[in-house]
């Protein structure tokens, strides 16, 4: 079972991985192996979702059709 961290301790360990960064290169490197993780946590909650029957093709094929752009209304 995963540990609870509250957001302060979060933060807190956050800042002492931070802490140690000296170059650019070293700051994207963190980004990409974040961005890694969470694009897999992804993966495993849309993977989750389909073997639960939440979401299938049909789903997906109106996810495409849907307009979710949001309105703008100019004063006239």
């Amino acid at each position: 079972m995963e540990q609870e961290l509250t957001l302060h301790q979060a933060k807190m360990n956050l800042l002492r991985v931070v802490d140690g960064i000296k170059t650019i290169d070293e700051v994207q490197a963190i980004r990409h192996i974040l961005a890694d993780y969470y694009a897999k946590k992804v993966d495993e909650e849309m993977e989750r979702l389909w073997n639960n029957g939440t979401i299938n093709g049909q789903v997906i094929e109106e996810w495409g059709k849907e307009h979710m752009r949001t309105p703008y209304h100019y004063a006239q």
